[in-house]
């Protein structure tokens, strides 16, 4: 008999430790760590990301967070890892996607994929390092695409290096160079320091700055003397020394930063970098002559684009946005009206006597302007290192889209007229494609 109540007195030892042992278990769970279950939980619940036109770029299937569209803007959308976002939209709306919201995008998947795919054939083929485009409708300043190269495929974001993850059209920085030139003219027009048909004398160098200045060169031949369209469309660095000569500091300055540069792009939670402008005290008579054809600044693709949307928007800036349905943000005047119509006008003789071959497109109203920013390596400006920069918008008469395009250290034709121009060609042509538009200019031969 006592032999039984012993045995059974084990067993209930026996039973009772391991319940006390799965309790200690579950109360660790609970301190160190979030159980299995709930974990799955959280996967299964997180919101999905999803463009313009309803493609999912991002949802969570079972455990496992998945990207349908693969590459396609991979570098805005971004990766998660087990629990949290990393990077891209993943990371900057984590807490509303851990919530199980949605985040809708302005991107069109179609004009992305355009974007994407000029990049693809362009940058291997000028064996250039990256590139970048942003494309921004013009009336509201929505994203409509924001495209990078190399591409990245979030399914497999462990495979990549940083750099290619990198949402690069809003975070890398450069010189824009004489695309700044058709900002600067807008400006000078707005001030009554110009007009289009003024001359100016403009030899192939011209020094500025007194003892202490310097000399300033232009790159591409053209007449002893050049009227304020003929400096657009020359891209002449001298001519713009002369443009910019009454130009008070103060107020040419002011312009750039109403432009937007120099400051963040009012985009809600979306992460984006900041270009420079220097301070006005600074600005002697050699800061205003670099600045007038974009050196001595920087910007993102993203500002620059915001930056010439404002010519293309009548005169008025509007800040770019990203996620549908966010708060509107800022619209100022930056010049009137007519300035900007006929400073597009301008921008649309520029490509049609300049480069319509490079950036035109028969029979349609194209205007913008090409840089070719020589880039700073170990604190020099490098001869051999540059960006290919370009920026406009069509049609020129009542613009729709306005693009902005970046391509670093291409080692094969690194002009801009001869690299960024032919991919801001590529995309305007599929997006008129895409619109089914009919032809309202007078074909121009290239």
């Amino acid at each position: 008999m006592e032999v039984k109540i012993r045995n059974r007195s084990r067993v209930m030892q026996f039973i009772a430790t391991l319940l006390f042992l799965s309790l200690v278990w579950a109360y660790a769970q609970l301190e160190w760590g979030t159980p299995q279950g709930v974990s799955r939980a959280t996967v299964q619940s997180r919101g999905s990301i999803i463009s313009a036109d309803g493609k999912v770029l991002a949802r969570s299937v079972g455990q496992k967070r998945v990207y349908p569209q693969g590459r396609l803007a991979g570098q805005v959308v971004g990766m998660m890892g087990t629990t949290e976002g990393l990077e891209g939209l993943e990371y900057a709306f984590n807490p509303q996607l851990a919530a199980g919201q949605d985040v809708r995008l302005t991107l069109d998947t179609g004009i992305q994929a355009a974007a994407e795919g000029a990049l693809a054939r362009a940058v291997p083929e000028h064996q250039a390092e990256y590139g970048s485009v942003v494309v921004l409708d013009t009336q509201t300043g929505a994203v409509l695409a924001a495209a990078s190269y190399p591409p990245f495929d979030p399914n497999a974001w462990r495979s990549y290096a940083q750099g290619d993850r990198r949402n690069r059209p809003f975070l890398d920085v450069f010189e824009p160079g004489s695309t700044i030139k058709g900002l600067i003219v807008a400006a000078a027009l707005n001030e009554g320091l110009t007009t289009p048909e003024t001359q100016y004398n403009t030899p192939m160098r011209r020094h500025v700055g007194g003892r202490w200045g310097s000399t300033i060169n232009d790159a591409v031949q053209h007449p002893a003397t050049l009227t304020t369209q003929g400096i657009l469309r020359y891209s002449s660095n001298v001519g713009m020394s002369h443009v910019v000569e009454p130009f008070a500091a103060d107020r040419m300055r002011g312009y750039l930063s109403k432009y937007g540069f120099g400051a963040y792009v009012d985009m809600s939670a979306v992460p984006s970098a900041t270009g420079s402008l220097q301070p006005l005290r600074r600005w002697d008579e050699l800061v205003r002559a670099t600045n007038a054809f974009g050196q001595g600044m920087s910007s993102t693709v993203l500002q620059l684009a915001a930056a010439y949307n404002t010519m293309a928007n009548d005169g008025t800036y509007v800040s770019p946005r990203l996620i549908a349905g966010a708060v509107a943000g800022e619209r100022r005047p930056v010049i009137r009206p007519d300035t900007a119509r006929l400073t597009r006008s301008m921008l649309r003789k520029v490509i049609e006597e300049g480069i319509p071959g490079m950036a035109g497109i028969k029979g349609y109203e194209i205007a913008g302007k090409t840089g070719t920013a020589q880039v700073v390596v170990d604190g020099r400006y490098s001869s051999t290192v540059y960006d290919s920069v370009f920026a406009g918008f069509f049609p020129s008469t009542a613009p729709r889209v306005t693009v902005a395009v970046m391509v670093h250290g291409a080692k094969l034709h690194y002009h801009g007229a001869q690299l960024a121009a032919p991919i801001f060609k590529d995309i305007s042509t599929e997006v008129l494609s895409r619109w089914a538009a009919a032809p309202t200019a007078t074909p121009t031969a290239p």
